[in-house]
């Protein structure tokens, strides 16, 4: 084999999910089949670790120094909803139902990956939270165990600031049947109920 194509295998190997056979099959087709994309990938990747960065104001990746949502007038400003990635701000975004600003964490908290608050830009959070505009923060972490100490540990810290705190509800999927869900879900559910 090539030094360049074991390069390209290993480098493939970074992305998520793509163990060592698969990468070789990716590289094996990018140049046996697809050059022509493999040359656009190659310039889109470099094009992206040029140019985005992160956004001044909620911490997303951005092309200029403050993304289009934030520079968005239309925005509720008083409501700041807390995710812990990109990818979790683009979910919501296309719920099409929440209209206020975004702060992007880029993780959470996770203390046997040696994550913690310092990591999550807790500081530039709080600086946006307590900027005399929000009036609520609502915390979109996912239901994971370091999701819900991440909620937690940012809850505690914003209400003690004099903000009001809130967190995404959660229980029974929509077009989800009773029977295939799992207790802890069906228990959280039957906690979090509201009125008819």
């Amino acid at each position: 084999m090539s030094k360049s194509l074991d390069f390209l295998t290993e480098a493939l190997r970074r992305l998520p999910g793509i163990g060592p056979k698969s990468a070789q099959r990716m590289a094996f087709h990018l140049l046996q089949h697809d050059r022509e994309g493999a040359a656009m990938l190659s310039r889109a990747l470099y094009q992206a670790v040029d140019t985005v960065h992160h956004c001044a104001s909620c911490n997303t990746f951005a092309d200029t120094e403050v993304c289009e949502l934030c520079s968005d007038d239309t925005r509720e400003r008083a409501l700041l909803c807390i995710v812990e990635t990109p990818a979790d701000q683009m979910m919501i975004e296309q719920t099409m139902t929440y209209k206020g600003l975004y702060f992007v964490l880029m993780g959470r908290l996770s203390p046997l990956d040696g994550i913690g608050p310092r990591d999550l830009h807790l500081d530039k959070l709080v600086g946006r939270a307590t900027d005399g505009v929000v009036d609520e923060v609502v915390l979109a972490t996912n239901f994971t165990n370091e999701g819900e100490a991440t909620a937690h540990y940012i809850s505690e810290m914003l209400k003690a600031r004099g903000l009001k705190v809130s967190r995404l509800a959660r229980g029974v999927p929509v077009g989800g049947e009773l029977e295939y869900v799992d207790a802890g879900t069906i228990a959280r559910a039957m906690l979090d109920r509201r009125s008819a």
